[in-house]
């Protein structure tokens, strides 16, 4: 039997063509957008302005992809929410949910597991294990605002996995994300978090989307990068910066550094001061992390006085950098530890 097609991450036009295909009239296909983008329904039967034949001829050739929520950790000390949901081959993925007073942030999955290998990220401790559809990224946020019974304003692709190694999906993503028939979400509002796969990064530039380009960069000099991050072995930090000065000639937006400090490995006053060096002339702000210790790794998270000299060090040097107040802890707010936790004890969630 042929596998049913994934309705919800055709775009609107793609969906038009396939309703024509089908020897339907295009204003079907907004109906239908509306019923899976704005109505959020999980099945055809609940598309009632449609005929009872187009709803089973939908049914036997298109699925609406759901996810199972199988568990919400909510944090007591500033009531961000975790959530695991399982995806299609019994996996499970996670996503967090944090309020803010400039409005609702959602930081989601790209790929269940990652195989970039990064140092200090739990995600990557298991390796990759596939890509996420655009419809399963869509579903991150749909499901989250119908548990919170909130609406999210602003989506970090900053979960487990590499985004620009799930490109096709992600940029798919975007577009749905952002459509005026759907959630119609302002582009910015939307930040893609990638530790820095230099031909992406173009090939996103050329897009000219208007969302935030965020590079985890982490280190000042190659050397320190490679061992926190294995991709740094195959892009320097020089190509990554001219990735990044593309990509804002390309959009016009501001790039931001994501910068993990970890004790006595890069935060120190000399590391703040090359940093700095590098970063001259790029419109950008760093964004300083203080590291998420995990069990499997052995670093361990700066003093606070040496994340408050480190970003003071920056600001002299005319580098806007902010602190990340840090979200969840005790609920394993940092990327991949949940889910990891749960595949390691082999449990049946």
């Amino acid at each position: 039997m042929e596998k049913k097609k994934d309705i919800k991450s055709y775009n609107y036009i793609e969906l038009e063509q396939e309703m024509k295909a089908l020897g339907q009239k295009a204003f079907r296909a907004k109906q239908i957008y509306q019923w899976l983008h704005k109505e959020r329904v999980t099945s055809f039967a609940e598309m009632t302005n449609l005929s009872k034949n187009l709803r089973e001829q939908l049914d036997q050739r298109y699925e609406i992809v759901t996810l199972e929520k199988v568990d919400a950790l909510i944090s007591k000390i500033d009531g961000t929410r975790k959530y695991l949901f399982r995806i299609g081959g019994g996996t499970v993925i996670e996503s967090v949910f944090m309020r803010y007073h400039h409005g609702n942030s959602v930081c989601i999955s790209t790929q269940s597991g990652c195989r970039m290998g990064c140092r200090f990220c739990a995600s990557t401790l298991n390796g990759l294990e596939r890509n996420l559809t655009a419809s399963e990224l869509l579903e991150q946020i749909y499901e989250i605002e119908k548990d919170t019974g909130e609406k999210v304003s602003n989506i970090v692709l900053m979960g487990s996995g590499e985004p620009l190694d799930n490109y096709d999906n992600v940029v798919k993503f975007l577009e749905l994300i952002t459509d005026e028939h759907g959630k119609n979400l302002s582009q910015r509002n939307i930040t893609l978090s990638t530790c820095g796969l230099v031909p992406k990064i173009y090939e996103l530039a050329e897009k000219e989307l208007q969302i935030t380009l965020a590079i985890s960069l982490h280190a000042s000099n190659d050397e320190t990068r490679r061992k926190l991050m294995p991709i740094a072995n195959k892009y320097s930090i020089a190509e990554v910066l001219d990735a990044c000065r593309n990509y804002f000639a390309k959009t016009g937006r501001r790039i931001t550094f994501e910068y993990s400090l970890v004790a006595g490995v890069n935060d120190t006053i000399e590391e703040a001061n090359r940093l700095s060096g590098l970063l001259q002339g790029i419109n950008c702000h760093v964004n300083l992390i203080p590291v998420n210790p995990i069990k499997e790794r052995d670093f361990v998270q700066s003093e606070n006085r040496a994340v408050q000299a480190f970003k003071t060090r920056l600001e002299k040097n005319k580098i806007n950098a902010t602190i990340r107040r840090e979200m969840g802890r005790d609920i394993h707010g940092a990327c991949g530890q949940l889910r990891n936790e749960v595949m390691k004890k082999g449990e049946e969630v």
